[in-house]
């Protein structure tokens, strides 16, 4: 009788449905912890180099023989720094300058922008991932 029985419990079959699906959540609980980090590491990896940018405005000129503003940037970073846009006053203006600003790099950037004397002007730098280097400065 006591085969009976052992034979018994192997042919039930009942067990392989909980065994599976226990089977196949572990699986998707893999996967999807696995999206997850890779994901975190994606972020971080981004979040890192924004906050790695540091820029400032060393000096700054209202060019009366050129009639534009000319900004001295230094990069004082941990990564390159690619300036994307400037805006006087917030309106987007065209300027001239280096493209990329090394570690510890520094360079004029030269604005196309008809200032008057005796009034203030807000300008704002903007590299390409965001980082901005604001300030107010007043025309001589």
């Amino acid at each position: 009788m006591m085969k009976k029985e052992i034979r018994a419990i192997f042919k039930d079959r009942r067990a392989i449905t909980p065994v599976l699906s226990n089977l196949l959540l572990l699986v998707v609980a893999v996967a999807a912890m696995s999206i997850a980090t890779t994901a975190t590491y994606v972020i971080t990896i981004n979040l890192r180099e924004t906050m790695s940018e540091r820029l400032i405005i060393e000096d700054l000129w209202f060019n009366n023989s050129t009639g534009e503003i000319d900004v001295y940037l230094l990069n004082i970073g941990k990564v390159a720094v690619s300036v994307s846009a400037i805006y006087v006053n917030r309106t987007s203006k065209p300027f001239t300058g280096p493209t990329i600003l090394e570690i510890d790099e520094h360079g004029w950037f030269n604005i196309s922008y008809s200032w008057t004397e005796n009034s203030v002007y807000h300008i704002n730098i903007v590299t390409e991932r965001g980082t901005r280097v604001v300030g107010y400065f007043e025309a001589p």
